[in-house]
């Protein structure tokens, strides 16, 4: 993408930072969820499958955390992504019957979580309406703790996330900060892989243009 002033690193995958309360964004890359995670993937879906208990917090302990910052991601705060993570292991253990390996088991529960956080944003609303608050819905804030290359970038990027739309803005996250591919995040948010190939340049093109100083977007409009 080039420089903006603030140098944000599109060729590389922006990634969480791993462990328990980790939810920043940061610039490492992503390793691959091929090998062992795919073994780990089915080993976990044929407990889940069997009734074996172990299998769900397995898949905790394994995911809990990227789920949660996802979660975070979308919802704004620390206890809404746990309501909409617990929500969504119940959901996974009443509806596992249903699961037939269209998709790798993490995908098919991260389109689960997807949904609940959908569905707590429009309840979060009717509250709200209920309640006679404001009328406007705000979009979420993140809450990144770990550190980015720079204290600046990662507030500007902050408040530009929040100003893409919800889809450009889960596709954004799926892709550069969970690292799902473009046929995993078609799955899980049942679109077409160049709807979200398309989404995810948008989601980018948007973001240059809100990081962007006006210094530099006047010099490229005077070429």
């Amino acid at each position: 993408m080039g420089s903006m002033g603030l140098t944000l690193p599109w060729g590389t995958r922006i990634s969480t930072v791993q462990g328990e309360g980790d939810s920043g964004l940061a610039t490492s890359g992503l390793q691959g969820k091929e090998g062992a995670g795919n073994s780990e993937d089915l080993s976990i879906a044929a407990a889940c499958l069997s009734g074996d208990l172990d299998g769900y917090e397995r898949l905790y302990r394994w995911q809990g955390t990227r789920m949660k910052n996802l979660a975070r991601h979308l919802l704004g705060t620390q206890s809404d992504a746990e309501d909409a993570v617990q929500e969504t292991f119940l959901k996974v253990q009443r509806s596992v019957a249903s699961f037939r390996g269209q998709s790798s088991f993490v995908t098919w529960t991260f389109r689960i979580l997807v949904n609940t956080c959908h569905d707590l944003r429009r309840s979060r609303v009717r509250r709200k309406e209920n309640a006679q608050a404001e009328s406007d819905e705000l979009p979420p804030s993140l809450e990144p703790q770990a550190a980015v290359t720079h204290p600046t970038l990662r507030l500007a990027l902050e408040r530009a996330l929040v100003r893409l739309t919800q889809h450009q803005r889960e596709v954004f996250l799926l892709y550069e900060v969970e690292g799902f591919r473009h046929s995993e995040i078609a799955d899980l948010l049942e679109i077409s892989e160049a709807a979200s190939k398309n989404t995810l340049f948008q989601a980018k093109k948007n973001l240059r243009g809100m990081l962007e100083p006006p210094s530099s977007r006047a010099r490229e409009a005077g070429r």
